[in-house]
């Protein structure tokens, strides 16, 4: 497929500079396009080298004038760069059926256009949306309701009561609503906690793959609208996850959680329970939280890289830091007392 650069300037909403006739037959990195595809230099370190590249195009800032390619003139390149992929590689549309060996309940509603796969399996009194693809080996239990444009890659289940909005996406192998981890001991024995709530998923939102989303205790845990969560992560019950959150792969969230909305959580980040995330804020890779952030802050943690002779020697100092403290304080004590005599 071919198209004009003057309809993919106006795809993304782009001024061009060059030749708005150009014919574009796709999109590639910066380093592996050639003269019939469009790249994207949206940072310095391509912005500073515009002529290296073979693209026939490339998607650039306003404020960039010049270079021996046509460009297109955007206020997000990245986002413009999604775009255009998007156009060129429009999302798989399956043929409308139920497969013979796909497994329905009873009292079950089921839109238009659906798509339902081998083996799937469909509990009793669910409700279905339009345009619904639920891929090989889907599990979803009774009672779920899921909204329009739903995808739910192959082995993904979603537990009694659940509930899911529309043009949701849900990456093979991930569980949702499962139990969460609640026991109460007696000293000899845990005894289990009935998990009775369910789970919430709102429009937008993309989970990776094998993930575990724990129903709530009672209520439920909620991901609200267009949260994005990596493959691997773990979300404990009754969580709230705010708007447009990101989740990082190996992330760990305990419950009852608030997450606010436009957050970060690098990988393997983990969460306390109860504890309130902020606002805009960002913790950074392998930072283990143990106390509330606000909105916007930074928090960064984690086990930066050494070489093993170092991390070996630095291991065996920190047993004996309180001691090294005790000796720094009497040896300041003693620096003070000689500059009184001194002076």
């Amino acid at each position: 497929m071919k198209t004009s650069l003057s309809k993919i300037a106006q795809l993304v909403e782009g001024d061009i500079i060059g030749s708005s006739s150009l014919m574009i037959r796709g999109a590639a990195p910066f380093d592996m396009a050639d003269e019939n595809q469009i790249t994207v230099a949206g940072v310095a370190k391509y912005l500073k080298a515009l002529d290296a590249t073979a693209a026939g195009a490339i998607l650039v800032p306003r404020n960039i004038q010049t270079a021996k390619q046509p460009l297109v003139q955007v206020d997000n390149p990245m986002v413009a760069f999604a775009k255009v992929m998007h156009y060129f590689h429009p999302p798989q549309k399956p043929e409308a059926g139920i497969h013979p060996s796909a497994s329905i309940g009873h009292e079950v509603q089921i839109g238009h256009e659906v798509c339902i796969g081998p083996m799937a399996v469909i509990g009793n009194r669910v409700i279905v949306g339009d345009r619904i693809w639920l891929q090989p080996g889907v599990v979803i239990g009774d009672h779920v309701e899921i909204g329009n444009d739903v995808t739910l890659y192959p082995n993904v289940t979603v537990a009694a009561g659940c509930k899911i909005g529309n043009r949701v996406v849900i990456h093979s192998g991930t569980v949702i609503g499962s139990d969460g981890f609640g026991y109460a001991p007696d000293g000899k024995s845990y005894h289990k906690i009935p998990h009775i709530g369910f789970v919430q998923i709102d429009d937008d939102v993309e989970i990776g793959a094998n993930n575990t989303i724990d129903r709530g205790t009672f209520g439920k845990t909620w991901l609200r609208r267009g949260v994005k969560t990596d493959n691997l992560v773990h979300i404990a019950h009754n969580v709230t996850v705010g708007e447009n959150t990101v989740l990082v792969a190996q992330v760990g969230i305990s419950g009852s959680v608030s997450i606010g909305k436009n957050a970060i959580l690098a990988g393997q980040a983990g969460i306390a329970g109860h504890l309130t995330i902020g606002d805009g804020a960002t913790i950074g890779p392998q930072t283990g939280v143990g106390k509330p952030v606000p909105d916007g802050q930074i928090v960064m943690s984690g086990l930066p890289e050494m070489p093993q002779r170092l991390w070996l020697r630095v291991q065996r100092l920190i047993p004996k830091l309180p001691e090294f403290s005790k000796r720094l304080s009497r040896l300041e004590k003693q620096l003070q007392a000689l500059e009184e005599i001194k002076d």
